[in-house]
């Protein structure tokens, strides 16, 4: 079935719609509340997305452009992030979220009209458009999460979900790659619980190497958001053992992560 660029862009907006709701009854204080990133405050998520949005856009349309600021931030990678949340940090936070909100639709009015297949630039690999949506799925997700954790809140699972596991079973190579190691050549399955109660399922069953359990806790350890100790997920194999504590679902040199026990 072709990968449909409205369905993804619909999907994302479901996503930004539940972390608005989450941000949008904060007041100066609580925009400034610490979450499990350190260093980083709810403001400094909302504003970490907007600027990847921005880049994003600039990727699809105009990549040589990219391309000369991505060489720019490759001098100093590690600061890259650091970049993007400082360009925020010092403004009110509604006004951070009024500005992710017009990054937001800019790039899903530009991705709407894009050949899903079309290769842009990226920190990364080159990625085709569908495959960057997915991403901005995937970051909406995950930094959407240290805001549930900052604030204690709860938050609905949409279609986002099904999109944030697949790209971290697909970054398995990566996962190694960002780690200085070596890509095994066995390939892992992974069987999932969605919300709903149906089953995702992603490689061969008759595999050694096996990840399974609830989505959810999948998603939270490939978006390094969980260490896979505090999740119920049931890992056998030594591909699959190995994989899990590295596993990340972004690009980039490989985040802190979260410490075992710390969300028990």
């Amino acid at each position: 079935m072709p990968v449909s660029m409205a369905q993804l862009c619909d999907d994302l907006m479901a996503e930004t719609g539940v972390l608005e709701s989450m941000v949008l009854p904060l007041d100066s204080e609580g925009w400034l509340t610490p979450t499990p990133a350190e260093g980083w405050s709810v403001l400094d998520q909302v504003g970490h997305l907007a600027y990847f949005d921005d880049a994003a856009t600039l990727a699809a349309t105009d990549p040589d452009r990219f391309r000369a600021e991505r060489e720019v931030a490759f001098a100093d990678p590690d600061a890259l992030t650091e970049t993007a949340a400082a360009k925020y940090r010092a403004r009110p936070g509604i006004d951070v979220l009024m500005e992710f909100r017009v990054a937001r639709m800019a790039l899903v009015d530009v991705f709407r009209t894009i050949d899903p297949k079309l290769r842009v630039p990226w920190y990364g690999p080159d990625m085709s458009t569908a495959s960057s949506v997915t991403a901005r799925i995937m970051e909406t997700w995950a930094h959407g999460q240290d805001v549930v954790d900052a604030l204690g809140v709860t938050r609905p699972q949409t279609g986002a979900l099904r999109h944030v596991a697949h790209i971290g079973v697909r970054a398995l190579p990566n996962s190694f790659l960002a780690n200085g190691l070596d890509v095994p050549e066995a390939v892992v399955f992974v069987e999932l619980a969605g919300p709903d109660g149906d089953t995702w399922t992603w490689g061969p069953p008759d595999a050694t190497d096996v990840v399974r359990g609830p989505a959810v806790d999948f998603c939270l350890v490939v978006t390094r958001r969980r260490h896979v100790d505090d999740t119920a997920l049931t890992v056998t194999g030594p591909v699959a053992e190995a994989w899990m504590p590295i596993a990340q679902a972004f690009a980039g040199p490989p985040g802190t992560g979260r410490k075992p026990g710390q969300f028990a």
